[in-house]
């Protein structure tokens, strides 16, 4: 089959999937910019199953189907342009490829099957109060005694800990000429003494982030994966695979899709200059446009077998700055509307607003967790500074 031909027969069964099989009330609330609860979450992966989706792009010997760069990027666009949740990544796409990658026999049949069937839950141990963007100054500590490792450190902005089963954890092991050595990878139960988590509430008054506190927690020696004094190696292969989809570019289609509907059928309490505003949705649209081009060129040309090149910080610095650009928009639109927010408005089963449009609280919830996605995921400023290093040689 003709590839272009193929590609959009895979996205017709994307599309196909979220019509028919993603659950009604979870892509409602999608739509609506709601918080999501875990039950929401498990239950689109539980919907994914059916059709071998849940871990596409792993081995078909581990469970998955062994999609291309390109099928992965199609699946992620055309689900959240259509209303799927975002597929929280932390087991499926980061510690699930490590651990087939880099771990034991083992740990592949203890931990990979809960994975795939949506079991176990994951959280991402790596940003530390001195340590955000700059891993390789991180300071929890990992002792070796005897049968097991005592870990003791902080963790912070650690997403969704409050409904992990396990968190996969960078700690240092030893103190090496360079930062980056000494690092080792480490599973550890969250279920374990000496582990506590505390929320931290963002600016949308959700519980997205937490600061994780580990208190001389015991982690049995075969929880350590790969080879201790690696963990760098193997953070900077899972981080290749976080900046794959980085662009987003499925969430700000549909978010700028909203953004076109509101402006037909909502009258604007905010914008004065309507030709103005409309210049300003079509470079949006231009922009989006370019973004998606340049995404799916680099989906069709990658090679899996090698990491990333600066074409992955090029599409998060765009698709993040995108994804704010209209969100603002959006505000601007709505005018006094956007003034008025509780929290508790996007926590129910439906949109709802005090003022203006019913879903006007999601899209002011939207523009305030947006303002995190230049920082998430390394900072844009730490992006730029990669391309500059590789293009540059600066």
């Amino acid at each position: 089959m003709d590839s272009l031909l193929a590609e959009n027969e895979f996205r017709r069964q994307v599309h196909e999937y979220c019509e028919r099989e993603l659950p009604r009330d979870v892509r409602r609330k999608v739509l609506g910019n709601l918080f999501l609860t875990k039950e929401d979450n498990l239950r689109f992966l539980r919907s994914l199953a059916g059709r071998g989706w849940v871990a596409g792009h792993w081995p078909r010997e581990y469970g998955g189907a062994e999609w291309t760069p390109l099928q992965r990027f199609v699946f992620e666009e055309e689900s959240m342009r259509c209303g799927a949740p975002w597929l929280i990544p932390f087991g499926v796409n980061y510690v699930g490829p490590v651990i087939y990658t880099f771990g034991s026999a083992a740990q592949k049949a203890r931990f990979l099957p809960p994975i795939l069937a949506s079991e176990e839950w994951w959280a991402q141990g790596y940003s530390e109060p001195g340590a955000g963007s700059d891993l390789a100054g991180l300071k929890t500590r990992a002792v070796r005694r005897g049968d097991h490792y005592v870990v003791t450190g902080q963790k912070i902005w650690t997403s969704y800990v409050q409904w992990a089963d396990w968190m996969f954890c960078l700690v240092r092991t030893s103190e090496e000429s360079r930062p980056q050595q000494g690092i080792s990878f480490l599973l550890i139960d969250m279920t374990s003494p000496g582990v506590t988590v505390r929320p931290i509430k963002t600016m949308d008054g959700c519980h997205h982030v937490n600061e994780v506190f580990l208190d001389e927690v015991k982690v049995p020696i075969e929880n350590i994966v790969g080879e201790e004094g690696k963990g760098w190696s193997y953070a900077k292969f899972l981080l290749s695979n976080e900046r794959i989809l980085s662009a987003e570019t499925g969430r700000s289609m549909r978010q700028l899709g909203h953004l076109k509907a509101l402006v037909a059928g909502t009258p604007s309490d905010g914008v004065v200059d309507r030709a103005a505003f409309d210049r300003r949705i079509v470079q949006m649209e231009l922009k989006l446009h370019a973004l998606r081009a340049f995404c799916l060129a680099y989906a069709r040309s990658m090679d899996p077998s090698q990491p990333p090149g600066v074409e992955a910080s090029i599409m998060k610095i765009r698709g993040s700055e995108l994804q704010q650009q209209i969100s603002e928009a959006t505000l601007d639109w709505l005018g006094s509307s956007a003034i008025a927010y509780d929290p508790a408005d996007v926590h129910g089963e439906q949109a709802t607003s005090p003022v203006g449009p019913a879903d006007a609280s999601g899209a002011i919830r939207e523009y305030l967790h947006g303002r995190a996605s230049t920082i998430y995921g390394g900072s844009n400023e730490i992006q730029r500074n990669i391309i500059s290093k590789a293009e540059l040689g600066l």
